[in-house]
């Protein structure tokens, strides 16, 4: 396929103002600013919030387009990271075609407008993944996976990014919402129960290793049910969904031939002065010490992409035990995002401990990659 520069299909003075765009400072919040400034959904705090976005999204998303253009090993020229890269240049566009917000109609254009830039997005990380699988395809075998760190640490600033920019349209739409539910403030949780988003998210990993293998371990969760702290629970949900589905997974295969009752899956929330810390524990035999660099990669996953060649976007939904090998790294960045951390410590010959560390005080600033 000849390759398709973005000046072909995109206008000059287009590609001008994203590098203008790309150069600008962006403007990182933190979450308890969000919450503090959606507790008062005002139609005159719309109006400011609106006028932030159509400021700060075009920075964020002009420094990504930027950066699809210049990646290396030729990933850049990979067919789906072509589409993904207009997916960014037409955000753009729109967004720099809007004018100035300056009273609640232009407001509610403008959230209906970014609100259809986050459905454009959707695909973008199984998007990017099958370019990333296009792209070892073709490789030279001599270019060892460590010499791909530029390209996986691209991948980490780019999903980093895309966090940020879908909390940010995210919560400025859910704070429209005339009947949030008591003590949510658009996509956050003023008292949101860890212990509770745990059992949501373990009986969603169980249902689907059900599906796969036709039974799961149990999981029990130790921790105090009451215990609340402000934060988003579609990350934390997003989070421990995926730490229990890979333990359910190693758990389920390590005794699907025996006669011995599969041991449960332990998850313990704890909550500390600084951080609520979760522990995701199993006795699934664990990880080679060789492979646990591995784990947090985008390269390694043999597991077979949603979107590959050969399927339609829609099968993208289709949750499998496998995923498409994203699911570690991608889970770190949301814990990263509001100042926390994953760790996942192994005992090869017994099991896996994931620690996933949130910070329960709110003040960190957005990592800006």
């Amino acid at each position: 396929m000849a390759v398709k520069k973005a000046c072909e299909s995109f206008s000059k003075s287009l590609i001008n103002e994203v590098q203008r765009w790309g150069c600008m400072k962006q403007t990182g919040v933190s979450l308890r600013y969000m919450m503090e400034f959606g507790s008062r959904p005002t139609p005159r705090n719309f109006i400011i919030s609106a006028q932030f976005l159509h400021k700060e999204l075009p920075i964020r998303i002009a420094r990504r387009a930027i950066e699809l253009e210049a990646l290396p090993y030729g990933l850049s020229e990979k067919p789906a990271v072509l589409k993904v890269r207009d997916w960014y240049l037409d955000s753009f566009r729109d967004l720099r075609s809007f004018p100035d917000i300056k009273d609640a109609n232009d407001e509610k254009e403008f959230t209906q407008m970014i609100k259809a830039i986050k459905v454009r997005h959707n695909n973008v990380v199984p998007m990017m993944a099958l370019g990333v699988q296009q792209l070892k395809k073709g490789i030279n075998p001599r270019i060892v996976y460590e010499d791909l760190d530029e390209i996986h640490q691209f991948l980490d600033r780019f999903y980093m990014s895309r966090i940020g920019i879908r909390m940010l349209i995210g919560q400025h739409v859910e704070l429209h919402n005339p009947n949030p539910p008591p003590h949510v403030v658009g996509y956050i949780h003023t008292k949101m129960s860890p212990v509770e988003v745990a059992r949501n998210a373990s009986e969603d990993a169980r249902a689907i290793c059900q599906r796969e293998y036709g039974s799961a371990p149990n999981v029990k969760i130790y921790g105090d049910p009451d215990f609340t702290f402000p934060y988003v629970p579609t990350h934390l949900h997003t989070m421990v969904f995926e730490l229990v589905k890979n333990s359910l997974r190693a758990v389920q295969e390590r005794y699907m031939d025996s006669d011995k009752v599969a041991p449960r899956v332990r998850i313990i929330v704890a909550d500390g002065i600084e951080d609520v810390t979760i522990k995701v524990s199993d006795e699934g035999g664990g990880i080679p010490r060789s492979g646990l660099p591995k784990i947090f990669t985008y390269l390694y996953s043999t597991a077979r992409n949603p979107l590959d060649e050969h399927s339609e976007i829609s099968e993208a939904d289709a949750v499998t035990m496998a995923g498409y090998g994203y699911g570690l790294p991608i889970s770190r960045l949301y814990a990263r995002y509001f100042g926390g951390d994953l760790q996942i410590i192994s005992m090869e010959g017994y099991g896996t401990d994931a620690y996933l560390h949130l910070s329960r005080l709110g003040d960190s600033q957005e990592p800006l990659p």
